[in-house]
């Protein structure tokens, strides 16, 4: 993924290389927002996770911004030029309780100078971060979706803590929807931890039966029922392996990345969502062509056509 080896097109620009947010004046309004948080180190699954930032930046240069024309509703072609994009750069070891409230903090400072923080991960234990940083004092109207195979309500703090620790802050597991859901990869405890929460889950042979769209709009009404911010966790696992081999917890029988890909527009479209992150993607661990990576540079870009669409 090396910048010498992509050929230069005057007249085909390449997405990614958004300006540093320092670069932009104070009062600069911003659309999207990126920011790494490269938390990796207590991790179940043996990862380099940290890596990933960096990975999904180059990755952007794979892709242009342009948005092609579309019979459905887009009859002439758009690009995310229209969009002002900034680089709030990645939050320095993450993974340390010093090191999550640098993470929170960030991302509140991101939050506040735009309509959406993307938060490239690391592995899941970002979520809190993510979330609460862009949720601020607002955390009891508050509202997550998750996109992941796993409930992510173990004991302790580790990538598979994040939402037992977010109703923990305060946030009301009755606004919480998980997506994906899978067999074999769970365990009854913690399924019925899920069900004491009230949380709504959508089991992943649901989504055979139902459009991503729909099932993603009933997600948003019920996370947004009190009024307060989204915040949407794209665990890219919650894929079919063969299209997220990078993920150590991926497993066959996955989502498609299609599907991945029209919930990051979704997020992106739905003036609640104040943030969203990209995690348990291990760079050092994907295939030879960056499948992985790819499709996370490509939620990214998603949740920036969404933004074209909010009123």
């Amino acid at each position: 993924m090396t910048v010498a080896t992509l050929p230069h097109d005057a007249l085909w620009p390449r997405a990614g290389d958004w300006p540093a947010a320092e670069s932009l004046a104070a009062d600069q309004a911003i659309d999207l927002a990126l920011i790494g948080i490269p938390a990796w180190r207590t991790s179940l699954s043996a990862t380099r996770a940290g890596e990933t930032p960096s990975a999904i930046r180059a990755a952007l240069r794979k892709y242009s911004p342009a948005l092609m024309p579309d019979r459905g509703g887009r009859p002439a072609p758009r690009t995310l030029d229209e969009l002002v994009l900034a680089d709030f750069g990645d939050v320095t070891d993450p993974d340390s309780p010093a090191g999550e409230r640098r993470a929170i903090a960030a991302v509140a400072a991101a939050s506040a100078r735009s309509r959406v923080v993307v938060a490239l991960g690391g592995d899941n234990s970002l979520t809190v971060a993510a979330a609460l940083g862009s949720w601020g004092v607002h955390v009891q109207t508050a509202g997550l979706i998750t996109l992941d195979a796993h409930y992510d309500l173990r004991d302790g703090v580790s990538n598979g803590s994040p939402v037992r620790r977010l109703v923990e802050a305060g946030l009301d597991g009755r606004r919480i929807v998980q997506i994906g859901i899978a067999d074999f990869v769970n365990s009854r405890d913690y399924a019925q931890r899920a069900l004491d929460f009230g949380i709504t889950v959508v089991h992943r042979d649901e989504l055979h039966r139902r459009p991503m769209t729909d099932v993603v709009a009933e997600a948003l009404e019920i996370a947004g029922a009190a009024g307060g911010p989204i915040h949407v966790d794209l665990d890219v696992d919650v894929c079919d392996r063969s299209v997220a081999p990078g993920c150590p917890a991926s497993v066959p029988g996955g989502i498609s990345a299609f599907e991945l890909r029209t919930a990051a527009r979704a997020a992106g479209a739905d003036p609640r969502v104040v943030s969203v992150d990209l995690a348990e993607i291990d760079a050092t661990a994907d295939a030879a062509d960056g499948r992985t990576v790819r499709l996370a540079a490509l939620c990214v870009l998603e949740v920036a056509a969404g933004l074209l669409d909010r009123p």
